[in-house]
C-alpha cells in the first residue's frame, strides 16, 4: 500500500511539473514579507501620503508626521516618543504596544484606532479625535485627565470622543 501512495504521488507531481503548473505561494507575517512596510523612512514625513503603511518596531522618536494621511497605517511596538502627529489623520490606524509619550496629537483624527497597550503619558491632545478608538482603561482615564477642545475637522470635543465621565 505505502508503495502505491509513494507511486501515485509521484505520478501527480510529474503531471504537475510537465504541465507547469505555477507554484503556491505562502503568505507569511508582516515583519518577515515587508509588503507594505514603509523602506524609506526619514525624520521629516510632513503631509506625507502614508496611507496602509506598516511601521513595525520602528524606531520614529521625534519624526514629523504633522499633516500625513496615515489612515490605516499600522504601528505595531513602535517608538513615536515626541512625534509630531498635528493635524495628521490616523483613522483606522492599529497601534499595539506603541509609545507616544510626548507626542503632538493635536488636532489629530484617531476615529476607530486600535491602541490597546499603547502609551500617552505627557502627550498633546488638545482637539484629538479619539471617537471609538480602543484604548486601555487606564489610559483611556489619564487622556480625560486633560482632555480639551474641539477637532477643527471631525467638530467633536475631545472628552466626548473620549467618552469622559
Amino acid at each position: 500500500m505505502d508503495r502505491l501512495c509513494a507511486a501515485l504521488c509521484a505520478a501527480v507531481l510529474s503531471v504537475l511539473l510537465i504541465l507547469g503548473a505555477s507554484p503556491v505561494l505562502a503568505i507569511t507575517a508582516p515583519e518577515l514579507r515587508g509588503q507594505r512596510s514603509l523602506q524609506d523612512l526619514q525624520p521629516d514625513m510632513h503631509g506625507r501620503d502614508l496611507k496602509q503603511q506598516e511601521f513595525l518596531k520602528a524606531e520614529l522618536s521625534g519624526f514629523d508626521f504633522g499633516e500625513a494621511d496615515l489612515r490605516g497605517a499600522v504601528f505595531n511596538s513602535s517608538n513615536l516618543q515626541q512625534a509630531n502627529l498635528a493635524d495628521a489623520d490616523l483613522e483606522d490606524v492599529v497601534a499595539y504596544a506603541s509609545r507616544f509619550e510626548q507626542a503632538d496629537l493635536r488636532n489629530t483624527v484617531l476615529r476607530n484606532a486600535m491602541l490597546m497597550q499603547s502609551h500617552f503619558r505627557g502627550a498633546e491632545i488638545d482637539g484629538a479625535d479619539f471617537t471609538d478608538a480602543v484604548l486601555d482603561l487606564p489610559e483611556q482615564k489619564a487622556l480625560c485627565a486633560r482632555a480639551t477642545g474641539r477637532n477643527s475637522r471631525t467638530g467633536v470635543m475631545t472628552r466626548d470622543s473620549l467618552a469622559c465621565r
